[in-house]
């Protein structure tokens, strides 16, 4: 699979680890991860943004990796934050676990269906 990181240099540079687009060629399949929640798999809540935003991103590599793919595979992160207050915890848990990756990215201040539940991540996937 080809990809590449594209950032239109007479538009805004991204800030925090993402890319304004990624596109990719020559993939075998996609893979769209439905949006995860903050929940352990005894049904348990964490306390707080860290652990929730934790917790959402080991659901995110569990489906993952399932599916026989990685977090080198993830090529679009769509976020949704219960409150805006959490977006830089959310950017440096989010760029911990993706490293250098930088895929296209979205992040929405929004109500979330259980109000425990700080945040909700879906990605989309592809080799």
């Amino acid at each position: 699979m080809k990809r590449d990181n594209i950032n239109a240099m007479n538009a805004p540079q991204p800030r925090g680890g993402y890319s304004q687009a990624v596109s990719i060629e020559n993939f075998r399949r996609l893979l769209f991860v439905s949006g995860q929640i903050p929940m352990t798999s005894d049904d348990a809540v964490p306390e707080g943004f860290d652990a929730q935003a934790r917790q959402v991103w080991l659901n995110v590599d569990a489906q993952l990796k399932a599916a026989g793919m990685s977090k080198t595979d993830v090529v679009k992160v769509t976020t949704y934050l219960a409150d805006r207050q959490h977006t830089v915890e959310n950017r440096e848990i989010r760029n911990e676990y993706l490293g250098t990756l930088a895929p296209a990215m979205t992040v929405v201040v929004t109500g979330i269906f259980d109000s425990a539940w700080l945040l909700e991540v879906e990605v989309v996937a592809a080799q």
